[in-house]
């Protein structure tokens, strides 16, 4: 076999081995894009859904904050308790989450579409992390739902309880002649609850007692239907005020009836 021959020979056996692992880069590209487009999909069409649900302007309508607060009235007629409804679109921005989202993005898309990423040229590799990067922050930005699943549990509860605590003071809550303010408090974003007493409940009442109260409201977030959570649970707050903290008969309204519904 003469060299041109050999020559000829490696050539065919090298351009056979490379065509089957070509193929099987190619097929890697493809689950991958599948796979990067069908998480990011997900959270972008969750988020899109579940719009609605984060936003404070619909979280109550005018006749449902009449209706609540003509029943906070009625609650009080039972109790010397004050009480103060306050419904936020969010407990804070969480920019964190929307870094983490675009970084996340970036890392993921990145390794998912390694098969077609321009690793060869870098400038268009780069602009093409900071596409994905980009897609991953702005989405988090403008589509709280999106959002919401990149911020963690403890940094909600942390930021809930911060809020609800400004709240409590903003809404002159601490204010009462027997510190028997109590605050329900909701934030969206975060799908949480807060029920804050003042000191002179805190006295006679630990956490337990408003268990029933926040299952109430947060069934009703739950159900798409905050109005009757809240009545719910406004109920149930009543209850407990009336047993532990009966109204007496030089008691006064010393607190408006607050129900505020606010975006952030």
């Amino acid at each position: 076999m003469s060299t041109l021959s050999i020559a000829a020979f490696l050539q065919d056996d090298w351009d056979a081995d490379h065509s089957v692992a070509f193929d099987w880069v190619g097929q890697l590209g493809l689950v991958g894009t599948a796979l990067f487009a069908g998480i990011f999909l997900f959270l972008l069409a969750r988020g899109l859904l579940q719009a609605r649900l984060y936003r404070a302007a619909d979280a109550l309508s005018d006749a449902e904050r009449a209706e609540l607060s003509t029943a906070i009235a009625a609650a009080e007629e039972r109790t010397t308790g004050e009480v103060a409804i306050v419904v936020l679109g969010r407990s804070d921005r969480h920019p964190g989450a929307e870094w983490l989202a675009g970084a996340i993005a970036m890392l993921l898309g990145s390794a998912l579409l390694a098969g077609w990423l321009p690793w060869d040229r870098p400038v268009w590799f780069f602009a093409c992390q900071a596409l994905l990067g980009a897609a991953g922050f702005l989405s988090a930005r403008w589509l709280p739902g999106f959002k919401r699943a990149f911020i963690s549990e403890d940094r909600a509860d942390e930021m809930v309880r911060e809020q609800a605590l400004q709240e409590f003071y903003a809404h002159d809550l601490h204010r009462t002649r027997d510190a028997t303010g109590v605050l329900l408090f909701v934030s969206l974003l975060e799908r949480r609850v807060v029920v804050l007493g003042d000191t002179g409940i805190d006295a006679k009442l630990d956490a337990s007692y408003w268990e029933a109260t926040t299952t109430a409201i947060l069934a009703g977030l739950k159900s798409g239907s905050l109005a009757r959570g809240l009545s719910e649970g406004l109920g149930r707050c009543a209850d407990v005020l009336a047993e532990h903290f009966p109204r007496g008969e030089d008691d006064r309204n010393e607190v408006h009836n607050h129900v505020v519904v606010r975006s952030v």
